[in-house]
């Protein structure tokens, strides 16, 4: 199936913030309920104990999504670890509700971060989690090289897939958002209006999710997108990892200076 690049909702200014908001609550708990960072942790950690490095920098963090649960992980894993949570358009009381309840271990970054250009004092390896596909190739490209011009570690993963069962599987999403809205935290009472008076954040959730699946990136495209990225001084890895016995992956993509001192 091609890649189709289509508009996705959330990535407009104009979008409201209630929804956007209300979708990536909504992602961070199906992220946890599907495990996601099980499949993701030894992976980044792989990335992490070859660097030395032990501070992460998550780009469109979105509600944090698998962020917290991620870094619990690697800490139970000997790995102590630390987060700063960027987004463009920053969610400020969701990302600093989730520094407040991770002992520490996790910091709000409260100004807007453009992936393709990170600020210097943002030092780490530098994650998305289930964001990639956002990006057109050559805003892609300028992610993965500008990780390379700053000598940062990188690491992409997405649990979304372009194929049929997943696009399937997408017609519940809002269904399953229905009966998840009132679990979603920090809550905001606007969402009950907009989920089962006017049913515009089910159809919000519906439609972005379809076309995350048209255009994630599959490992040979994420190879392709590595053509003409310094391939001297950085070590690269693609591929997917089976997510148990669920029909679904985990695809990946690592980087790193070749010139990291092991941990």
């Amino acid at each position: 199936m091609r890649r189709v690049h289509a508009v996705e909702l959330e990535d407009q200014a104009w979008f409201p913030a209630v929804f956007r908001d209300a979708g990536t609550a909504y992602l961070r708990l199906a992220a946890d309920l599907a495990g996601q960072p099980a499949y993701m942790a030894p992976k980044l950690a792989q990335v992490l104990r070859v660097t030395g490095v032990r501070r992460v920098i998550d780009l469109c963090s979105g509600g944090a999504g698998p962020i917290p649960a991620l870094i619990e992980q690697l800490n139970q894993a000997g790995l102590e670890t630390t987060a700063v949570l960027t987004d463009l358009y920053p969610n400020v009381q969701t990302l600093e509700a989730v520094a407040r309840g991770s002992g520490g271990r996790v910091e709000a970054h409260p100004e807007p971060v453009d992936a393709t250009s990170v600020p210097e004092v943002l030092t780490g390896c530098r994650i998305l989690c289930n964001a990639f596909h956002h990006f057109r190739p050559p805003q892609a490209r300028r992610i993965l090289q500008s990780a390379v011009a700053a000598k940062q570690p990188i690491a992409v993963f997405e649990a979304t897939e372009r194929s049929v069962p997943f696009l399937v599987g997408i017609l519940f999403a809002p269904i399953f958002f229905a009966l998840a809205c009132p679990f979603l935290r920090p809550f905001d009472w606007r969402w009950i209006v907009f989920t089962y008076l006017i049913p515009l954040i089910p159809l919000f959730i519906l439609w972005d999710g379809f076309v995350s699946g048209l255009r994630v990136y599959s490992p040979q495209e994420l190879d392709d997108l590595l053509d003409g990225i310094d391939g001297e001084s950085f070590a690269w890895e693609t591929g997917r990892v089976k997510m148990g016995s669920q029909p679904a992956h985990v695809t990946y993509l690592l980087g790193w200076p070749k010139d990291s001192a092991a941990a």
